[in-house]
């Protein structure tokens, strides 16, 4: 009962281990016997490879056989190898003694490769059997005992312990059965004669042979033997060798001779003449590829040879002689097929991912390639190659498996896929090589932020536009491809004037267009700016902003405003007096007025519209001055009434008109006289203070003049040479030095007008000056004022401002020093000339041309702003 156990124990542990997987080079083995039912568990992958079940349906798990049937299958949710399929061994693997069944486990995110090996074990599943059911023997009843007669051969598919084992020969008195072992592991059986043959006694003998293999159950298989005794020609043909070899290449032709096998007879006449045939139990393939001759005993190839379709060939010859009865004898023939290099290797791509996301790390699994070749030995030894030209390489795997990596950065936006080239080459003399092309497509991945056109953008937009129209459209592109190239466009929260940008304009999201939410009055807002986004929609997204200048065009919204007279400027109509003395040429009064607007359409111009005596006053056409044209006569009324229109440049024009009520007076000069004489009417007191205001005259006087002639001469030793004065010495540099900027910036502040002289570097300290002149006044003084610091430029709205008219302007100039205060007379002229190709870029230039400024002076050299 213990050695019952014993055994039984031992037969599960053997079970259990062929079941069990195993490591061999990295691979994993599964051992099972063929013939299993489909279902049966080969093994646990999840757990012999180390994988999550839970993650092998995400990761698609999936095999692959070079069978190319599949006979297994997985379970996803178990992570179970099964059998799905009919499995036999002898379809599969014919006689090798050994049976191994690749597969090629693939799993994704990321790619890997598991390599598993099934053994398929033999089972005695298959009977020994022979080709010929019956077998004729013909032997002389002369042949002496011992002679030996060889019998067919019988084929068991199954191998190792299943194949045949022993031959046995029905019981009788003149033969025996023996077994030759060949050097190839077959059984050859040979019937021996043990007792001499009488014909007269039993001319026929009928034998059963019969093959045993040594399987479990042990299966058998027979074939009858008839042996007819002859009474002549008493001698069978001899072969000089039991068995012959031979090696042919497969490139061999048809009609090449491979050997010669060769028998003799003993005999003489036609009992000695030998013909050769195959034997009677040779295959048809055999039949077909090779031939023999009958009378010389040449073989020779009949058809094309193949290596990898079978290397061995072996067959029976038998020589017969033509005695009577015939006899005959027999020999084994093997013929190796010697293997040429004549099979292109073969590429096979098991397994490729694509696309490949562009931002993939270097050494990430694209595919998975194997190389087959049909061919042995070095012809079968395959090396692939991939070009150094793309950004991949090859790892070798296990046994002529690779896998095809990344080698470097990949970029979707310069190449959106590679046809990636791989070479096959064998060991073969010549080399034999085959190409295959993979197409590898790449992943957009947001990478790329999008790009506006322009990183800045200037926009004009005429004041009282009207709001919901569109002001300008900006425009971005982005190199990725599909939603990471889509964009979207939006404006960042900025403020204008303490108010939010968005209150402003908006933009349409898709395709950039900037609207504006209301229409923009020039008078309050001449310029602003505002921050526009492109974002695309990737994740995460990517995005840029460019800044768009929004410069609002003055438009001729506002008529003239008259500020002087002040009466006429509140509506009701302006009073005024005249003596009836007055000559040609008296200024009666001065009309003033302003235009909110600005260029062209600030330009004033003054016109006498209607008149009571259109004879006797004129009006100035640009300063607004009313004076009479002649003398005032005794004939004139003595009131007078005047309608002064006033007029910009604009297009339309807008005008607005004043009206003037002059009162002639006949005595308005006499009381300026009688103060003149009570003036001039000696006292004490008077005379006193006439004495003190002329004394005070004379030290201002002479004390001005010092310090001109201290002032003229310290300016002619500083700058003698240069033709210019100046009140400094860096203002001085900044006149002589070419390569430094002097600028006359002439700007509006509602009825102030000022021009600013920038001197020197504008990247350095400047040295700024500003002249302002009021339009109250019938003389404007023009007065050099030094800064204390820097005029923001940001405010500045142009150069020139085009606020003067096309006359030349006189102003007296009035110089300020830290030292004391001089009045100094110098003349600055202003005109209006012939647009210069060198221009500012300001929105204005579209309306009238640039100016140019020449100042002059008797103490001042020439100099030219441009």
């Amino acid at each position: 009962m213990l050695t019952y156990l014993t055994k039984h124990l031992v037969f599960l542990w053997w079970h259990h281990f062929f079941l069990l997987w195993t490591t061999i080079d990295g691979q994993t083995r599964y051992s099972i016997p063929e013939e299993v039912k489909q279902g049966t568990v080969v093994g646990n992958l999840a757990k012999d490879l180390g994988l999550v079940v839970s993650e092998l349906y995400r990761r698609k798990l999936r095999i692959t056989s070079e069978a190319g049937k599949q006979y297994f299958s997985v379970d996803l949710g178990k992570g179970e190898l099964v059998v799905s399929d009919r499995i036999d061994r002898e379809e599969l693997c014919g006689q090798r003694p050994s049976c191994l069944l690749p597969l090629e486990l693939v799993i994704d995110n990321p790619l890997q490769l598991h390599r598993v090996e099934i053994e398929i074990r033999d089972t005695n599943d298959n009977s020994p059997s022979f080709l010929t059911k019956e077998k004729l023997l013909k032997i002389a009843e002369l042949v002496n005992p011992g002679a030996r007669f060889p019998l067919e051969s019988a084929q068991d598919p199954d191998v190792g312990t299943n194949s045949v084992r022993s031959y046995l020969i029905s019981k009788n008195d003149n033969f025996k059965l023996t077994v030759k072992n060949h050097k190839d592991g077959r059984k050859i059986p040979e019937l021996v004669l043990e007792k001499p043959l009488d014909r007269e006694k039993l001319p026929v003998h009928d034998l059963i042979l019969t093959a045993v293999d040594g399987g479990d159950p042990v299966r058998s298989g027979t074939s009858e033997i008839k042996v007819i005794v002859l009474d002549n020609n008493d001698n069978a043909p001899q072969f000089d060798r039991q068995v012959y070899e031979a090696n042919i290449s497969e490139k061999a032709t048809p009609g090449t001779e491979i050997l010669q096998v060769k028998a003799t007879d003993a005999d003489e006449g036609l009992n000695g003449e030998i013909e050769y045939f195959f034997a009677e139990q040779t295959t048809d393939q055999i039949l077909s590829l090779f031939d023999i001759e009958p009378s010389t005993g040449y073989i020779v190839v009949k058809d094309i040879l193949d290596h990898e379709t079978n290397s061995l060939h072996r067959f029976d010859i038998i020589a017969r002689d033509k005695g009577n009865p015939k006899m005959d004898g027999h020999c084994s023939v093997e013929i190796k097929i010697v293997d040429i290099n004549d099979n292109v290797p073969e590429i096979i791509v098991t397994s490729l991912t694509t696309p490949v996301p562009e931002d993939s790390a270097i050494g990430t699994v694209i595919a998975l390639i194997s190389a087959k070749d049909p061919d042995s030995g070095d012809n079968g030894k395959v090396t692939l190659t991939v070009s150094s030209k793309y950004p991949f390489k090859l790892n070798p795997s296990v046994s002529n498996h690779y896998s095809l990596v990344t080698n470097g950065p990949l970029d979707r936006e310069k190449n959106g896929h590679y046809n990636v080239k791989i070479s096959a080459t064998d060991s073969g003399k010549p080399p034999l090589s085959s190409e295959k092309i993979i197409l590898v497509e790449l992943l957009d991945v947001n990478d790329n932020p999008p790009v506006f056109f322009q990183s800045s953008y200037v926009v004009y937009v005429k004041e009282n536009h009207p709001p919901g129209k569109i002001l300008y459209s900006v425009s971005a592109s982005d190199l990725d491809f599909g939603e990471n190239a889509k964009i979207s466009y939006s404006i960042l929260n900025s403020k204008v004037q303490d108010v939010s940008a968005s209150s402003y304009v908006y933009i349409n999201s898709d395709n950039g267009s900037i609207y504006s939410m209301h229409s923009f009055d020039y008078e309050k807002l001449k310029v602003f700016q505002i921050q526009v986004q492109a974002k695309d929609q990737g994740s995460p997204s990517l995005s840029s902003n460019a800044t768009v200048h929004v410069f609002i065009l003055d438009q001729n919204d506002n008529a003239p405003a008259v500020i002087y007279p002040s009466s006429a400027a509140l509506g009701s109509l302006s009073h005024q007096r005249m003596p009836r003395s007055a000559k040609a040429g008296h200024l009666v009064t001065k009309v003033t007025a302003v235009d909110a607007d600005s260029g062209n359409n600030a330009w004033i111009s003054y016109k006498l519209a209607e008149a009571t005596d259109a004879s006797l006053f004129t009006v100035n056409l640009y300063t607004g001055e009313v004076r009479t044209k002649r003398a005032v006569s005794e004939q004139d009324d003595s009131s007078q009434r005047l309608l002064i229109e006033i007029r910009d440049d604009g297009e339309p024009v807008q005008s607005s008109t004043v009206t003037v009520s002059i009162l002639l007076e006949d005595g308005l000069h006499e009381p300026i006289l009688d103060l003149r004489q009570k003036a001039t009417e000696p006292s004490k007191k008077t005379g006193r203070i006439t004495l003190y205001l002329i004394l005070s005259l004379a030290s201002v006087s002479v004390l001005s003049l010092l310090t001109f002639l201290i002032l003229a001469v310290k300016c002619i030793r500083s700058s003698r040479g240069s033709g210019s004065c100046c009140m400094r010495r860096t203002d001085c540099d900044d006149y002589k030095n070419p390569n430094r900027n002097l600028q006359i910036q002439l700007n509006t502040d509602g009825p102030i007008k000022y021009v600013e002289v920038l001197g020197g570097d504008m990247l350095s300290q400047s040295q700024s000056f500003r002249s302002c002149m009021s339009p109250m006044s019938e003389y404007s003084d023009f007065t050099l004022i030094k800064p204390s610091s820097t005029t923001d430029f940001k405010e500045v709205i142009s150069v020139l401002d085009a606020s003067l008219p096309d006359s030349t302007w006189t102003f007296e100039s009035q110089q300020v020093t830290n030292i004391a205060t001089t009045r100094h007379q110098s003349t600055i002229t202003l005109t209006k000339v012939r647009p210069s190709p060198l221009t500012l870029p300001n929105p204005w230039n579209k309306q009238r041309g640039p100016f140019q400024c020449f100042v002059k002076s008797s103490e001042l050299g020439g100099f030219l702003v441009e």
